[in-house]
């Protein structure tokens, strides 16, 4: 409202000089700005809580939760996560040999040449896909040296294993000072040909499931017997040998073992 004489009222003055102000610092704020002044932007973002319906969301929502480092877990990391079979053969020691230099590792094994590859450690549930993967980028293998092997932690596993390594045709070798242990004897005999320096040692005893009975407290005609039997027979004893070695084994208790030489091994399969 105005007042009579045509002056404007102090309220209103004031209001006026206060747009006119505002007008001002909105005029000249971009010049400042060139001047030195920084703006800075602060965006918030707010995670909605899912609730009790989390488990619904679709899989773009599952994409963006992943955790990359589990994405990376190497076949290591994987075979530790795995699932046991229901048997094992081990014999470890309180040190495992180093395999030195290698041009590829693929868990228990060191490929060290185009037809050379060493094994030291032991078999889990993830070591035939390893060897697989191992042969996949290096068919000129020839030669398993088995420098340190504790033995399985998974017989099914190590059993698919052996066999892999007949079926690839390499020859198995215990090198000097080598050991190999438990369910690594296995392994050894499924050597297209097989070999073993004079001080090489091998370690038999009993096998063990997972509540801890050993081979000997199944009856004989269990089927699990047969399934070392048949094993031992393919990879060529006859049937007395596979039997007289598979007792010889058995008379170890599981906590123990009994170590063997290469005269020894020599007596059922043949070494060249």
């Amino acid at each position: 409202m105005r007042e009579s004489g045509g002056m404007m009222s102090p309220t209103a003055l004031v209001r006026s000089l206060f747009v006119a102000l505002c007008a001002a610092v909105l005029a000249f704020a971009p010049a400042q700005a060139q001047q030195g002044f920084t703006v800075t932007t602060t965006v918030s973002w707010t995670w909605e809580d899912a609730g009790e319906d989390a488990g619904d969301t679709d899989d773009a929502d599952d994409d963006a939760a992943i955790d990359e480092d589990a994405a990376l877990l190497d076949d290591e990391a994987l075979a530790d996560d795995a699932d046991m079979a229901a048997t094992r053969r081990y014999a470890p020691i309180a040190t495992l040999a180093t395999l030195g230099r290698a041009t590829a590792h693929y868990g228990p094994f060191a490929v060290i040449d185009a037809t050379t590859v060493r094994m030291a450690g032991d078999v889990t549930s993830a070591t035939p896909r390893q060897f697989a993967a191992m042969l996949a980028a290096h068919p000129g293998l020839k030669r398993l040296e088995m420098v340190d092997c504790p033995g399985s932690l998974d017989e099914e596993a190590n059993l698919i294993l052996a066999r892999a390594i007949r079926r690839a045709g390499l020859e198995t070798v215990v090198p000097s000072g080598g050991s190999v242990r438990s369910g690594a004897v296995e392994l050894w005999l499924a050597g297209s040909t097989r070999r073993a320096a004079s001080d090489a040692e091998f370690g038999v005893h009993s096998w063990a499931d997972d509540t801890g009975r050993e081979a000997n407290d199944y009856a004989a005609s269990d089927p699990v017997h047969a399934e070392y039997l048949s094993y031992y027979r393919e990879m060529g004893m006859d049937d007395a040998k596979a039997r007289a070695f598979y007792a010889l084994t058995n008379s170890t208790p599981f906590d123990d073992v009994r170590y063997l030489t290469r005269d020894d091994m020599a007596r059922f399969v043949t070494l060249h």
